[in-house]
């Protein structure tokens, strides 16, 4: 039998538990098997924000305006990917952006002066109806011929071309997931995914002296114990505060 991490395993009792207690709620079972299993215990292993170097390196590494929206807009907002994926381009209002989140809430997230600038600089290449920010392409067969020869760097702007596009619908969130590995991979930095910039944004907006009920509001969490762990704080940056706060 293949072994498996104490994470996983407690991965795979938390999705039995759900689901034997919807058996036990819709009155399918008597009793709930999963009652008496108990969590597992695992080491949490420290998951850490983008450095300020890694963030400029990620920066460097974009080769499209496109690539450049997502970068800015993911650090300035601190989207998930699906956020991201979902945003239409009437849900921007200069610098605010009105996203849907989990629980089918929505909530507006706020750019900075460098994301407003990149998606500025991507939305003037746009030339299409499709009314999503990041819009579905068409498959290579439904391409058209012209645009199927361009050279890759070209290709990789396919966004500028109203006939690469579908006329309704969003690029899915595992093709702008795809998008910023690549991106990670370019610039020579470990682990980058979008998550990691949800992070970072969390992290560098406590670090600036945001009060985290505020990081906790942009982020969409309901409590503020889920923010917790999304920061990535140093000792130094504890020590400050300390110095700073603590009589």
């Amino acid at each position: 039998i293949q072994k498996s991490s104490n994470i996983n395993a407690d991965n795979y009792r938390r999705a039995l538990s759900s689901f034997f207690t919807w058996m036990h709620r819709e009155e399918l079972i008597t009793k709930n098997p999963m009652n008496r299993v108990e969590h597992i215990k695992f080491i949490k292993t420290p998951k850490f924000a983008f450095t300020d170097m890694e963030v400029e390196k990620i920066r460097d590494a974009c080769v499209t305006n496109r690539e450049k929206a997502m970068v800015e807009i993911l650090l300035s907002t601190g989207c998930r990917i699906a956020e991201l994926a979902g945003i239409k381009i009437a849900d921007i209002d200069g610098d605010a952006i009105t996203v849907l989140g989990k629980g089918n809430k929505y909530r507006t997230v706020y750019l900075n002066a460098k994301g407003s600038m990149a998606l500025h600089k991507y939305l003037e290449e746009r030339k299409d109806t499709n009314p999503y920010l990041f819009p579905k392409g068409k498959g290579i067969k439904d391409l058209d011929h012209n645009i199927r020869t361009l050279p890759h760097k070209e290709q990789r702007e396919f966004y500028k071309y109203p006939e690469a596009l579908e006329p309704d619908g969003h690029t899915d969130s595992c093709s702008l997931e795809s998008v910023i590995r690549k991106i990670g991979k370019r610039a020579g930095v470990e682990k980058v995914h979008p998550h990691r910039f949800r992070r970072t944004c969390a992290t560098f907006a406590l670090r600036r002296g945001m009060p985290i009920e505020q990081v906790s509001k942009m982020l969409g969490h309901e409590q503020i114990s889920t923010t917790q762990i999304y920061l990535d704080l140093s000792k130094e940056d504890l020590a400050a505060a300390h110095r700073k706060f603590v009589v």
